[in-house]
């Protein structure tokens, strides 16, 4: 479902693919709904090991976040920080993973390549950026901790179920039809890069 709330366009889970092919790169958005968090041990896992994950992903979101977390005094978790890791780490394997599992919506810090533009293409998905910087944000967008899975492999790098309210900015790096907005900006900054250079070497000839 999606909706605008005080002129923020929010998605809910499980998306659909009315939601997420009305989505264009450069976008912003904010989620409501639920979202599991992986980064390189899941993705190895899931991937080179084949395992099955735990968490059923399909029309939900995952977040290559490692986050911090501590126990609350009514036994349960309590989030203190929640920021994105390096989505470009886990690029090798996001094809694969996105088949795999059918999570639609990816979040996550900097830009992703060619093999993630393609899986989110093929399979509908998007690709979304969380602004360095706002782990405390982040945390404060969240529910519920309502699941943990793989804890063997420590707190940064299991799954973690979260149910989250309005978690974002999120701008849209990769929409359905593999628009790459990390890829576009670099032609466009390149261009502009190579007019300033060509600028600047001419003043230099007349100083020197």
């Amino acid at each position: 479902m999606t909706e605008t709330i005080n002129g923020k366009t929010i998605i809910s889970t499980p998306f659909t693919d009315s939601d997420l092919n009305a989505l264009h790169a450069g976008d912003v958005i904010f989620i409501n709904g639920d979202i599991v968090t992986g980064r390189d041990d899941v993705h190895i896992r899931a991937v080179r090991e084949n395992i099955d994950l735990p968490a059923d992903l399909r029309g939900k979101a995952l977040m290559h976040a490692g986050p911090i977390v501590r126990r609350s005094s009514d036994g349960g978790y309590e989030m203190i920080s929640i920021g994105p890791t390096t989505s470009m780490r886990m690029e090798k394997f996001e094809y694969d993973f996105i088949e795999k599992t059918g999570v639609r919506l990816i979040i996550g810090k900097g830009c992703m390549g060619s093999r993630t533009a393609e899986a989110c293409r093929k399979f509908g998905a998007v690709h979304c950026v969380l602004p360095a910087g706002n782990a405390v944000v982040g945390a404060a967008c969240i529910e519920e901790i309502n699941g943990l899975d793989w804890q063997d492999l420590g707190m940064a790098e299991a799954l973690w179920s979260l149910r989250v309210k309005c978690l974002g900015p999120l701008i849209v790096s990769i929409d359905t039809s593999g628009r790459n907005l990390f890829e576009e900006k670099k032609k466009e900054y390149n261009a502009r890069k190579e007019e300033q250079i060509e600028e600047i070497s001419k003043k230099l000839e007349t100083i020197l």
